[in-house]
Order: C-alpha cells, then structure tokens, then sequence
C-alpha cells in the first residue's frame, strides 16, 4: 500500500450520494508562522476535489468535488473543517445529476454566488449547465437556479452576475456569455469569427480551455490558438484587444492526424490556464506538456511530419529530461509564462517559470506540468501536480524568486493553489490534491512565508526561472489527465480532463455527434 498523507484531516467526502454534511463555523484564530521546515499547516480529505476557490475574508473555501461540490472552513489552517458536502446535485431531473464537475467559481464582485459548471467533457444523455448557488450561508449552500447548455462545460469564470463559459462544441467553440439571473445568452465570441482560416483547424487545436476576466478584459485560453484578449465592456459584443502568441493557422490546418497527436503532448505547451495580477497588466499563461520516449516518437511520426510541425525550440520551455539512464525522451513538462500586457495590443514577454523535472515525463508517469495557479500582491501561487506548489516574488516578473517549495509525489497531486489570506506571520494559501492511487483527494493549506522543505524527495530538482526572449509564434501543447492507467493520448477517440485537447485535437467529430445528439433528445 503507497505511503499515506501524512496529515489526515477532519471530516471527508461523504461518498457519491446525494445530501449535505452540515458543521459549525471554526475559530477564526489563525495560527502564526510556524519555524522549521516548510510544510502544510493542515489538510482535509474532500472526495474527488479539484478547483478550488476562497472568499475574500479567507475563512471558506469552495471546492469543485467532480460528483458535487463541497464548502470548507479554513478560518484556522492547521484545522480546517467541511462545512457542506453536496453529492449529486440535481438528481431529480430526468438527465441529473449535474456530473464530471471540474471547476465552480464564486462570482468576483459577490462572493455570495457560487456557480458549479459541468460536465467538464461531453457525457452523452447527461445534463449539462451551470448551478448556481446561494452561499450566503457556507454551511447551507442553497441551490437557486441552474441553467442548461448545448455544450459541457469544462471552465468558467463568473462576475457581475455574468458567466463566461467554455463552450466547446466541437465547431466554433466560442466563449459564451450567460446572465446568471435569466440564463439568457449575452453574447459570445470565436476564434472563427476572426480570420476564415481558423474554421479549417482542428477544433481540438483551438479548444477553448479556460477564461479569466480582469476590468473589463476576458483573457481566453485557447490550445494552439494562443490567448486571446478581449475587450468585454460591452458583453453583448466581445472584440479582440490583442494576443499572445497567436500563431498562422494556415499550418495547423496543413497538419496531417499524427502531427496533430504529436503536437497534442510536446512541449511548448498548449495555453491551459491565463490569470493576471490585480493590475491586470501581469498575465501569467501556464501550458501543460508531456515527453514521448525517443523510439516512440520516431515509430509513430514520420520525419515529413516532425519537420512540418518543429520549428524550433520555444523560449523558456523545459529540456528533456530522463525516467533512467536508458530511456531518453523528447520533451517534458511546461511552465508558466509571465507576460506584460500593458499595452494589450503589444504584449511583451518576460519570463517563465519553468516545472519541476521529473522520472517520467511521459503522459502515463509522473505529473509535473503547470496546473491552476493566482498572482496577488506580487506572488505568484501555482501547482504542479505531482510537482507540488510554489511560491514566487514576482515583484519583478522578469526575474521571478521561487520562495517555498512543497511537493509529496507520493500523496498529492495539485490541482490548484489559491491566496486566503496574505502575510508572513498568519497569512496562508491553500492548494487543492485530486490525490494519488490510494491517498484520497483533498484541500491543503500552507503558510504564506519563505521557507525550505525538510528532506524533499530527491527526484524532482528545482527548477529556476529564465528570462524570457520576445518571440512572435509558438507551438503548443493540449492538455489530458492523468488516468490510473493511462492510454496512448489521443487514440480513445474522446476527450478528457483536466484538458481535453489530446483527443479532441483528432476527436472533433465525436464532439459534433455529441452536440447533435443532445439536441436530438431534448427534442424527444
């Protein structure tokens, strides 16, 4: 049996079944910084977590759990205690429960308003939308609306009482703008709509993964495509303010099916993730890769196809690593850029953090490519799945810090790092683990200060952030989760999570099938 976490908290998911675990609130002392090592303050198991967010007062965090979603006290870190505990939420529909539940985001103007989006992936006959949910009182989520969709859901972000959602269709794939109030459509945007060109790319190569708004600007993940800044000042009519690195889609057109599956797990990376500092103008892009064994990657690519799809090394990404003396691979895990967007039509790159190394970097071994992360107050908060979290000085982004470091490859893999409450004395953050073979996922919470792990496990080395040369294209990489077992990417012919653009890359049409065959049943 693997090594248990070491930190077992109170309380724990309450299995699969619809209800809700009701607690009273904890102390809202918080314990100081504590001296030694660095390591967690606490932790909790929470049944199938991962994305987790926290109010603005840092005493609750909420948590996506896949079948549900759960509320977490986190008052007092070292003993943090579930509030609410929600297992198969619309079960009375017809086509309920609301399943495959990824992410779930409080609304950034009122943190009163959670909204739970899914499925993260098509799941045919299976309901799909956003809940939205009253937690005015975080022990009694109150479920006060849920509005459909023709499309999963895999990401969203929620202010002013509007959703931004990712609405993956397996054609245009736009975000799509949703009043929370009426469920009425305001608004939404494609890639498509910008050049004819993009229609002819493999859907999976412009998924739209994820979406963050800062002011009045949506910063839109899209694979292969870049990320896209758009202005959203009026929602009812997003336009394009700039992008980052925004490739020609003329070649990613050209790409035959195995260039597009190798280009679908090498580094650079796809653009997984996009957040911004308070400002707005600090963007940090966090891509997720994996390696391919060298004999692998030759048997399955033919030289036509490498030479069509490389055009070089990208600036800021990680080398090669090895699993054993002999057993080289090609690529590896990504990490996260920082760029200036300032000047949104000028955005100027200025470094990346690179991830952890790793014994496998295949997508069947060892995870440590960027996950979800935040910047606030100069820091930036990130996961690595099996690579831990981290936290940077990125007071100055062209010469990030790596401040603390804190990885368990064992127990945890991190979904998501999150700030509670800033401050080196009683300020702490908090990571979310969807847990690793028998070690149950959960919600951490960990110091907000320097410091150095006591005797960290020696396979994975640190990395050091490079600067960063401006550079106009780049190739990138669609993300896969991490399975028990775990097939070749992209030949299952569906799509996946966290990411879904291994398969969806050559799976477009199975994605367009689903879509069809959705509305063919509410029809019926």
């Amino acid at each position: 049996m693997r090594r248990r976490r070491f930190l077992r908290g109170v309380g724990g998911g309450l299995g699969t079944a619809a209800g809700v675990a009701v607690g009273g609130r904890a102390s809202t002392r918080r314990v100081a910084a504590h001296p030694g090592p660095y390591e967690p303050y606490g932790s909790i198991d929470v049944e199938g977590a991962k994305e987790a967010v926290v109010d603005p007062d840092g005493d609750v965090a909420y948590l996506a759990t896949t079948t549900g979603y759960a509320t977490v006290d986190v008052s007092a870190p070292d003993r943090p205690e579930l509030l609410a505990d929600v297992r198969d939420p619309l079960s009375d529909r017809e086509d309920g429960p609301l399943r495959g539940i990824f992410d779930a985001k409080l609304d950034a103007a009122d943190p009163t308003t959670f909204v739970v989006a899914g499925p993260a992936n098509p799941r045919r006959g299976a309901i799909s939308g956003i809940l939205v949910v009253d937690v005015s009182d975080p022990a009694r989520p109150e479920e006060v609306a849920f509005h459909a969709t023709e499309f999963p859901v895999h990401n969203c972000f929620v202010r002013d009482g509007l959703a931004y959602l990712t609405g993956n269709d397996g054609g245009r794939n736009p975000i799509v703008i949703v009043d929370l109030g009426t469920g009425t459509e305001v608004g939404r945007w494609s890639v498509t709509d910008v050049a004819d060109a993009w229609a002819a790319v493999p859907s999976g190569l412009r998924s739209v993964h994820d979406v963050y708004v800062a002011g009045d600007t949506a910063f839109v993940a899209l694979w292969d495509a870049g990320t896209w800044l758009l202005d959203v000042s009026d929602p009812a009519d997003p336009t394009v303010r700039g992008r980052v690195d925004v490739p020609d889609p003329e070649p990613l057109a050209d790409l035959s099916e195995s260039a597009v599956r190798r280009r679908a797990t090498l580094p650079p990376g796809n653009h997984h993730y996009v957040a911004t500092d308070e400002s707005g103008t600090l963007l940090g892009v966090g891509r997720e890769s994996w390696g391919r064994r060298i004999e692998d990657d030759a048997t399955a690519t033919p030289a036509a196809d490498v030479a069509a799809n490389d055009s070089g090394p990208t600036p800021g990404t990680a080398a090669p690593v090895s699993a054993a003396p002999d057993a080289e691979f090609v690529g590896g895990p990504s990490g996260i850029d920082l760029w200036d967007v300032s000047d949104p039509a000028a955005p100027v790159p200025l470094s990346t953090i690179p991830a952890p190394a790793t014994p496998d970097p295949t997508y069947g071994g060892v995870w440590t490519t960027a996950h979800n992360f935040e910047l606030s107050g100069g820091v930036l908060y990130s996961s690595w799945y099996r690579g831990g979290v981290k936290r940077h000085d990125v007071s100055d982004p062209g010469a990030p810090e790596e401040l603390s470091w804190w990885r368990d490859p064992e127990a945890a893999s991190f979904w998501s790092a999150r700030l509670a409450a800033p401050g080196e004395r009683d300020g702490f953050f908090v990571a979310s683990s969807w847990g690793v073979d028998d070690v149950p996922a959960g919600l951490y919470t960990f110091p907000d200060h320097a410091g150095e792990q006591a005797d960290p496990p020696g396979v994975l080395p640190s990395g050091t952030a490079t600067p960063r040369p401006r550079y106009d294209t780049a190739t990138v990489t669609p993300e896969r989760s991490e399975p028990t077992t775990a097939p070749e990417p992209g030949v299952d012919g569906g799509i996946s999570a966290p990411g879904f653009g291994v398969a969806a890359a050559v799976g477009g049409v199975a994605l367009a099938t689903w879509r069809l065959l959705r509305r063919a049943e509410k029809r019926e």
